[in-house]
Parts: C-alpha cells; sequence; structure tokens
C-alpha cells in the first residue's frame, strides 16, 4: 500500500508555515474561535484566496475543524438553529480555502430527549445544508445522548443521512482517542464502522489519557497514554485513511509523534 500521510492539528495563522515545520503534508486547523458563534474567521496574513493558492503551491492539503459548539442534532432551538447557521458558514469559508474536508462532531440530544429526533435533526441539517466539500463527521468519546458516541448510534445517524441528496458529500472521520474512551473495541472499530458508513475519510490519531469507556476525551502523545502501541497503529494501518494527530504539543511533539506512528506502520 502507498505511505499514509500523516499531518498534524495546527494554529490556524500560518498553517502552510506549521506543515514545513513538521515535514507533514497536511494540515488541520481552527478557522477562527472553536468556541464561539461569531462565524470564521481567515488569520492567514493573504486571506482565503492566499491560503488556497500558497497551500497548493507547497503540496499541503488542508481541512478544517468546525467549532465544537456545533450541535445540530439537539432539541433545543437557540443551539440547533444557530449551529446549522454556523455551520454553513464554516463550510463556505473552508471550501473558499480549498480544504479538503470539514470535520465536524456528532452532537447530542438532552437526556429526556428521544435520540430518533436527534437521527432526524441530523437529516434535516443536510438537507438544509449546502455541502460544497465533503462534511466528515467524527466519533466522539462521552455522554450517553452522544449521536456518534456508540456505533449502533452512528448507524442510526447514517441511515438517517442516506435519505438525503447530499449523502454522498458525507463522510467519516474516525478517532482512535474517542473510539477507546467511548468504549468501542479499537480491535475491530474499522470493520465496524466500514460496515456503517462504507467509508472512512480521515482518522484522528490520539492516544487517550484515560482508560476504555471512562467517556473522557483527554488525548496524550502516544505512548503516554492507555491505548496499546501496536492497536493504535493497526487502526491507522486499517483504515488507510489520511491522519491528523490532535497530539499536545507543538512541531516538536508531532514529528516524534509521526515518527513513533511511522515506525510501527
Amino acid at each position: 500500500m502507498s505511505e499514509i500521510a500523516i499531518g498534524a492539528h495546527v494554529d490556524q495563522t500560518d498553517p502552510i508555515a506549521e506543515a514545513a515545520a513538521r515535514q507533514a503534508p497536511l494540515v488541520q486547523f481552527f478557522l477562527g474561535d472553536p468556541q464561539s458563534y461569531k462565524g470564521p474567521e481567515i488569520r492567514y496574513a493573504g486571506g482565503a484566496e492566499g491560503l488556497k493558492v500558497d497551500a497548493e503551491a507547497a503540496g499541503v492539503d488542508l481541512y478544517v475543524h468546525a467549532p465544537y459548539i456545533v450541535n445540530v442534532a439537539t432539541t433545543n432551538n437557540r443551539i440547533r438553529i444557530p449551529s446549522r447557521k454556523l455551520l454553513q458558514q464554516h463550510v463556505d469559508a473552508a471550501a473558499s480555502v480549498g480544504a479538503k474536508g470539514l470535520i465536524v462532531h456528532g452532537g447530542h440530544v438532552g437526556k429526556d430527549d428521544d435520540p430518533d429526533t436527534g437521527f432526524d435533526n441530523w437529516r434535516k441539517a443536510i438537507d438544509a445544508t449546502d455541502l460544497k466539500l465533503p462534511l466528515l463527521i467524527e466519533n466522539t468519546a462521552g455522554g450517553d445522548n452522544a449521536m456518534t458516541r456508540y456505533l449502533e448510534r452512528i448507524g442510526r445517524v447514517w441511515d438517517a443521512i442516506a435519505a438525503t441528496e447530499q449523502a454522498d458529500r458525507v463522510g467519516f472521520c474516525l478517532d482512535t482517542c474517542h473510539a477507546h474512551a467511548g468504549g468501542n473495541a479499537l480491535e475491530t472499530v474499522v470493520a465496524d464502522v466500514l460496515a456503517i458508513t462504507g467509508r472512512i475519510d480521515l482518522v484522528h490519531a490520539n492516544d487517550s489519557r484515560d482508560g476504555f469507556d471512562s467517556g473522557a476525551d483527554r488525548h496524550a502523545n502516544f505512548g503516554a497514554g492507555k491505548i496499546a502501541p501496536d492497536l493504535l497503529a493497526a487502526v491507522v494501518r486499517d483504515a488507510g485513511a489520511p491522519v491528523v494527530c490532535e497530539t499536545p504539543g507543538g512541531a516538536e511533539e508531532h514529528s516524534a509523534d509521526f515518527a513513533w506512528l511511522r515506525e510501527r506502520l
């Protein structure tokens, strides 16, 4: 198989310089504040068009992570409606910089809500959004009412989205820390996810500070967490998708994580 491309989540001011510092063929970043409803912000000096042109010239693939606060599944109108608006804004902004995909968390419903409403809200959100680039839904680590923590729930989200015209523009981002902390066996998670979605477009490769099924979303550098090294590498190998390391630290720590992973691939 061809070598798997490995990059990292980096600061958004100059993603291309960050990629160069790590000798990485791809990077992921936020556009603006990940905890704000204010909408996307391009901090690159050359603007959106400059970032697109410069990334192409440098041979760097860009991925954008949507704000953490986006929750299109919720029954709470005061969160769902702004979330949909924010999602469209980030789709537009990510497309404008030439990103390969926009990653978004699966969201959740309230503890007294029927999960079916959340699945249907995902369908409505896909119908309501003009997907100008692939939208990659990511599995999450915690919460009993999360839409994408458990495989069965991921299946329900996919069933709901399958009914939409843009279903082929929706992909999957598999996070190893989230899968482990969320209680999904890493030994089978790639096959399990592929059986549901038919695709894994991106891997977030992270070790986990906490134990299996802890529900805690705490990333660790490779070898410093609770995931068996060979198991972590096997997930990356089996998925065969581009990799973003969302591990702590800067270029030096990320480069060490890349080396650790390559050694085991």
